[in-house]
């Protein structure tokens, strides 16, 4: 009978142990028991330190648990990701893998397309992983480790510049530096004094370009007004009569300028004459002044003048004789 008790504890014992066994295998595998999952496939380039039994978060809640890791054709790797039967993936799915905390966990975190950050090697990840069907595309977010490595090279590229910068910085550069700072609070002395010294002078340009832009606004306006009355002038009729009274007066003008054209070439004509008429003039009052044909002989000679006066006097004596005797010149018998 005790005998039958002890083995009946070994045997209690050893369940017990593989019990606590397969326990522990699910706890690290993170086997979850009577719960309904469904699988995520997701493809990326590089997972990282992602390793299976991960964290899957969707909108920070974990939604369940990475399964597998596999290398995949061309260059691709696979990550199988078992969900809740009850989660609802985002609209256009993605899946970026990052560190979780600074102690090296990682974890797979779905979000929609549209949420990605703006980081131009992470989209381009995502573009070259998307196209296979039922597969997600995915990308890895660098590590802490990577980000100390990249950290410490650009420490050590400031401390190669300080280094430079200190080896260019001497004691003769110092000096120069003081020079140059001394030179430029000189120069600004300068400018301060002829600043003042032509303070008025400014203020005289600043009155007279204020007066110049008066002025100039006064034209403006005045050409306004101008360009509107044009325009009321043009709305009423007058400037179309205006332009109708400039064409007949253009027309009037024209005719005028032909009349005058033949008047002138009348004149001309008519000159032409006056100059021939002048010529033979000229040539009669020649030959009278020279004493030639009857008339230059009467103008030239003073006894044919006193002759015709004496003339003239026996004339006038005899027409009055007539007037007092008629009897004595008429006689009239009538049978």
């Amino acid at each position: 009978m005790k005998k039958r008790m002890n083995d009946a504890v070994v045997g209690i014992a050893v369940l017990a142990v593989a019990g606590a066994l397969l326990a522990s295998l699910a706890w690290v595998k993170q086997t979850d028991f009577g719960q309904r999952r469904h699988e995520v496939i997701a493809r990326l380039r590089d997972v990282g330190n992602a390793r299976v039994g991960n964290a899957v978060v969707i909108r920070g809640v974990v939604a369940g648990t990475i399964q597998a890791i596999e290398l995949a054709p061309q260059g691709w790797v696979h990550i199988r990701m078992k969900l809740d039967r009850t989660v609802e993936l985002p609209v256009d799915p993605v899946v970026l893998l990052n560190e979780s905390s600074l102690f090296g966990e990682w974890q797979a975190a779905i979000d929609s397309r549209s949420a990605l950050p703006a980081d131009q090697e992470i989209r381009k990840e995502i573009s070259e992983a998307s196209g296979e069907r039922g597969v997600l595309p995915g990308a890895s977010f660098p590590g802490i480790g990577k980000l100390t490595a990249v950290a410490g090279q650009i420490a050590g590229d400031v401390a190669n510049v300080a280094s430079r910068v200190q080896t260019a910085f001497d004691d003769q550069a110092a000096r120069e530096l003081r020079a140059s700072i001394k030179n430029v609070s000189d120069l600004s002395a300068v400018l301060a004094g002829t600043v003042r010294a032509h303070a008025s002078d400014l203020d005289t340009v600043a009155v007279q370009l204020r007066t110049a832009v008066s002025s100039l606004n006064r034209t403006m306006t005045s050409v306004q007004r101008m360009v509107e009355r044009v325009d009321t002038s043009a709305q009423s009729g007058d400037l179309r009569r205006i332009v109708d009274n400039v064409t007949v007066a253009s027309a009037e003008l024209r005719r005028a300028t032909t009349q005058v054209s033949d008047l002138a070439e009348r004149l001309s004509k008519s000159e032409g004459r006056l100059d021939t008429f002048l010529a033979n003039g000229d040539s009669i009052l020649a030959k009278v002044n020279s004493g030639k044909g009857s008339l230059g002989m009467f103008v030239n000679d003073p006894s044919l003048y006193r002759r015709s006066d004496s003339l003239l006097v026996q004339l006038q004596a005899l027409i009055a004789d007539i007037k007092a005797n008629p009897g004595k010149y008429v006689r009239l018998r009538i049978f």
